[in-house]
């Protein structure tokens, strides 16, 4: 998703759709967007390195949810880290690092944007199939083909986050005092290029994976108001903790880029379309760095879920909570569990995760 960062996008407003007055040349919009990626950047970093340490060094068995969860805080973790660059950009109010840097730190930061949506999305359709339709499809998620599933996935991203490489470069820019300075911004010359670019964002890195994970739910809760047991199930909350948290805090986002597109549907000297472009230049910076909040928020999310766990596990708590996720698919209890763990088949009273534990997974 080519704009992850926070200052970046410019206004349309000469004849030529050529794209001018940064944003950081907003001093409380730039303000703003650097103290909220400080925070970011303390929490988030070593948040979810601690997560990565659990899963690679104390948990003992890699379920498909904690591998997702692995991938994920790899992705969060390198955003995490890209911030610092955007940190120093919104502070000095001027890009800094040259012009590969600047479309490789984008490049970069909407490669790992997609992968935490996609992989919040295959979460979904696997707790959906080991839900839902674990008879007929739980046979076929093996580790083998989801390790494959997720290579396909990063593969995908790279693809999709190649237009920040192609529509974006360092050039002069003035700010409202009249200062010359340095900016990485998108350098869209037609209105095709910005429908093209802000469009494949939201349509494909929000509507589209929000649209499979609510048929999901939807379908998984359908399903468990048919069963006689409806004990809570750890990963399913998790999940929906995760999948809620990524819709809140990337909606603005996203609402700002349908106003970018919008604004190429009206005559330059349109009074709406310099509505538009005033709302977008004011709202970029911010927008952008709250949707960065997403990726700190994770290991906030599992700190609570696996709080019962803190007193008599210390440090390694995290990964009895992973362990705890695996047992929701393994259909096994343990004793000391203080919460549910299992859903039963309305069916056969089988477990959705018996199958899977054949496979390994």
């Amino acid at each position: 998703m080519t704009n992850y960062s926070l200052a970046l996008l410019t206004i349309h407003n000469n004849t030529e759709n050529l794209e001018s007055d940064s944003v950081v040349s907003n001093d409380f919009s730039t303000t703003l967007g650097a103290l909220i990626l400080g925070l970011v950047f303390l929490l988030g970093v070593p948040g979810n390195l601690f997560i990565v340490w659990s899963i690679l060094a104390r948990t003992r068995r890699l379920s498909v949810t904690t591998l997702l969860i692995l991938n994920l805080a790899c992705a969060d973790g390198c955003l995490m880290v890209l911030t610092i660059f955007f940190i120093i950009y919104l502070a000095k109010q001027s890009w800094v690092f040259g012009d590969a840097m600047c479309k490789g730190v984008f490049y970069l930061c909407n490669t790992n944007m997609y992968a935490s949506i996609f992989l919040i999305t295959l979460m979904s359709v696997h707790r959906l199939v080991a839900v839902v339709f674990h008879r007929r499809m739980s046979s076929l998620i093996t580790k083998k083909i989801v390790r494959r599933v997720i290579v396909g996935m990063w593969v995908l991203v790279m693809l999709i986050s190649i237009p920040s490489l192609v529509f974006r470069d360092v050039r002069d820019d003035k700010d409202e005092k009249n200062r010359t300075r340095l900016v990485c911004a998108p350098n869209h010359t037609q209105p095709r290029h910005v429908r093209f670019q802000y469009a494949l964002e939201t349509v494909s890195g929000f509507i589209l994976p929000y649209a499979i994970i609510i048929t999901s739910y939807v379908l998984i809760l359908r399903r468990l108001r048919q069963t006689k047991f409806r004990r809570t199930v750890r990963s399913e909350k998790l999940i929906l903790a995760i999948v809620v948290t990524f819709g809140i805090f990337w909606l603005p986002y996203h609402v700002i880029n349908m106003m970018e597109v919008a604004t190429q549907w009206y005559k330059s000297d349109s009074h709406r379309k310099e509505i538009l472009i005033n709302i977008t230049k004011s709202s970029r910076a911010v927008t952008s760095a709250f949707a960065f909040i997403s990726s700190c928020a994770n290991p906030i999310l599992y700190t609570f879920a696996g709080k019962s766990y803190i007193k008599e596990n210390g440090f390694a708590f995290m990964a009895r909570l992973f362990e705890g996720t695996s047992m929701d698919q393994t259909g096994t209890k343990r004793k000391k569990d203080t919460m549910g763990l299992s859903s039963v088949d309305p069916a056969n009273g089988s477990e959705p995760g018996s199958t899977m534990l054949q496979n390994g997974t």
